[in-house]
């Protein structure tokens, strides 16, 4: 297969591919929004958050996604469908975690894809405006067993870095380091040649990152890095979460799938915001929620019924299904399970997490000694 055309055009303009996207992870770092409903499909910016990666894919020219799944398969196909956004998609299961690598192999039986084609793999928690086109260009122009989408990141020692060649090959995988010699990381996006993908032990736990690319390197294919600068975001963490949440709505990354216009809210079918009330910064209000007159609301994600009430003041939080924050309470970074309720007084900081039910009675957790 041969791609060729100019840098922006769509893969189907350009070559055509087929995908997988990983989403087989258990979320554990987001609990307790993660009990119940996979990371892949945590309400974010009104829509799931695979809605997002769907819908960029299909826009960039995909055409056929295979979901590699594993925690709470059933969810996907039910959320999803056969059919979403203009892709075809196929989901296969994966009994027990294979780890990366034996996740992509074990959806690589849904393939049609032939030996030389390209195909893209995804994770399914990230927030990516690569282009996806251009990192297929590069990965047929060089004629590479892999290419790795790279970003550059402020603070790589909290990372494995990639260090590259002058002319782009990747020349190891590195661990964690307090000095790293580069400030380039793996962004989670490889465009792997078919018959690479089918090299990977079958049903066996593998890592493509301590494990298949290095192998390659060692035996002398070619690893490629594509370095791109756009918007990238890990959203594994709370914090991460409710920020890219808040990108999506305010427009610092575009999505097809955004349920409205970029602006400073979202507000989703039945939602009830007060014009007395302050609501900022990418905030989410979600299907029935409530936001009461006197109330703050910053850079925060309120799914479908959740409630603050008047007078409370939240910020970079999520408030899950049906939660409740009363009236004077105070959230900075917080996070409520699905029909949690914050009684009147509460002050919950950063990293705090209310589990789905459990209900505080007045200032029952103070930061500050005045009651």
């Amino acid at each position: 297969m041969i791609c060729s055309g100019r840098s922006g055009q769509t893969l189907s303009e350009r070559c055509g591919v087929e995908a997988i996207l990983l989403v087989g992870g258990k979320g554990t770092r987001l609990r307790p929004l993660t009990i119940s409903t996979p990371k892949p499909l945590l309400p974010t910016a009104g829509v799931p958050f695979l809605a997002h990666q769907l819908a960029r894919a299909s826009a960039a020219g995909v055409t056929r996604i295979v979901f590699a799944t594993s925690y709470r398969s059933e969810m996907f196909e039910a959320a999803f469908g056969t059919e979403a956004y203009g892709l075809e998609l196929v989901y296969v299961d994966e009994r027990r975690p294979l780890g990366t690598g034996g996740a992509i192999r074990n959806a690589a039986q849904a393939l049609v894809s032939k030996p030389d084609d390209p195909v893209l793999v995804l994770n399914g928690d990230i927030l990516s405006g690569h282009s996806i086109p251009d990192q297929v260009q590069t990965h047929l122009e060089s004629e590479a067993a892999v290419t790795l989408h790279l970003t550059e990141v402020d603070d790589p020692s909290r990372f494995g870095v990639v260090p590259t060649a002058p002319d782009g090959r990747v020349t190891a995988f590195l661990e964690k380091t307090n000095n790293p010699m580069t400030n380039r990381i793996n962004a989670g996006s490889y465009v792997f040649r078919r018959e690479v993908i089918d090299t990977i032990p079958f049903n066996e736990v593998v890592s493509v990152e301590r494990e298949t690319f290095p192998g390659l390197i060692a035996s002398g294919e070619t690893v490629m890095g594509f370095v791109d600068a756009h918007y990238w975001l890990d959203v594994g963490t709370p914090s991460a979460f409710v920020r890219g949440s808040c990108d999506l709505v305010t427009g610092l990354l575009e999505s097809p799938a955004l349920p409205g216009k970029p602006g400073p809210m979202l507000a989703l079918e039945g939602a009830n915001v007060s014009p007395r009330a302050v609501v900022t910064a990418g905030t989410v209000v979600g299907c029935d929620a409530t936001i009461e007159a006197g109330s703050t609301v910053s850079g925060s994600v309120l799914f479908d019924e959740a409630v603050v009430a008047k007078g409370a003041w939240v910020r970079n939080s999520v408030l899950g299904r049906g939660a409740r924050v009363a009236s004077g309470a105070m959230l900075d970074g917080a996070i409520l399970g699905d029909g949690a309720v914050v009684g009147p007084g509460n002050e919950l900081g950063d990293g705090l997490r209310l589990w789905p039910g459990i209900e505080l009675p007045p200032t029952a957790v103070r930061f500050s000694s005045d009651v």
